[in-house]
């Protein structure tokens, strides 16, 4: 099981109040809203091995060289030659941390690297694990990894960890009409504001799926655009022609990078919690005032290890 941690612990944040919090008066309430989530999904699914995927760089400057607008409108502040730094409340920046070395001290993968996503390296661990694969996220995006025959599943968290809905190949058909190997070029041609993704203009969801439908994959509908026979109405035909930029570096900004070298050795398994580890955790858990949080993700924990 792999889980996009920032998208997780944004959302136990702004799911719990901020009146929960440690006894130094720091908020807690993302730590424990995250352990929750941690809790529930070992208790339904059981994995053998989970990994908290990390944004070490959350808007890659790989990235924004082919699309500046991408993440744009999320920099809190502009660093030269670093990552920039993105938009994200006092009270949860200071958690974050805490996040990280709860999960480690309950040894759970924190899996990162420099230069990339978590969404990179979820894509990279879920095509290099072998075995099936759960991926828990609330991004649309990973939706292009999704592969039956494998499997890879996305556990889809838009509704809430508690709601989620697991996205197979046969959920894409049904809900957008394409193929899982389509979704790339489905949310290129859509776009996507979250992500600064302006799309193409005029083609949403339903144009995107026929279009694609009819001429396969972006590039068939790239040479079917450029055919003055085309049977597009002419204002797609112009404005796909019009946006070949765009599609260049959407296509590569989009698409999940699978081939990391750096995280392919990680060890995920979970392994049974020793005394002295427990010890530490529970210290760490009433410093920081987890309260049953850190009861119930230990619980799920043992019961699957």
């Amino acid at each position: 099981m792999l889980l996009d941690t920032a998208s997780l612990y944004f959302r136990a944040f702004y799911g719990l109040p901020d009146s929960l919090r440690a006894p130094d008066g720091t908020p807690v309430n993302a730590v424990r809203g995250l352990l929750d989530f941690v809790a529930t999904l070992a208790s339904a699914y059981r994995p053998n091995a989970l990994a908290a995927c990390w944004d070490n760089d959350w808007r890659p400057q790989w990235r924004v060289d082919l699309l500046p607008t991408y993440k744009a409108h999320r920099v809190a502040e502009t660093v030269p030659g670093g990552s920039d730094v993105e938009e994200t409340p006092d009270p949860l920046e200071v958690q974050v941390p805490v996040i990280a070395e709860a999960l480690r001290l309950l040894g759970v993968a924190v899996v990162g690297c420099d230069g990339y996503e978590a969404d990179d390296v979820i894509g990279t661990l879920a095509t290099t694990w072998e075995g099936p694969v759960d991926v828990v996220t609330g991004d649309r995006d990973l939706f292009q990894l999704v592969d039956d025959d494998k499997p890879v599943r996305v556990l889809y968290t838009a509704r809430g960890v508690g709601k989620h809905e697991r996205i197979d190949a046969a959920v894409l058909r049904e809900k957008y009409a394409v193929e899982p190997g389509q979704y790339v070029d489905f949310a290129v041609l859509r776009g996507d504001p979250s992500d600064g993704l302006p799309g193409v203009a005029g083609i949403g969801d339903k144009t995107a799926a026929t279009l694609l439908r009819d001429h396969g994959d972006l590039a068939g509908i790239r040479a079917a655009a450029a055919n003055w026979r085309t049977t597009m109405t002419p204002r797609v035909r112009t404005n796909i022609v019009d946006g070949a930029a765009y599609l260049d570096a959407a296509v590569r900004v989009v698409s999940v990078a699978c081939d990391i070298d750096d995280v392919t050795g990680t060890d995920l398994r979970l392994h049974a919690i020793e005394d002295a580890q427990r010890a530490t955790f529970e210290a760490f858990a009433e410093k920081w005032g987890l309260g049953g949080a850190s009861e119930r993700v230990l619980a799920a924990l043992d019961a699957v290890t």
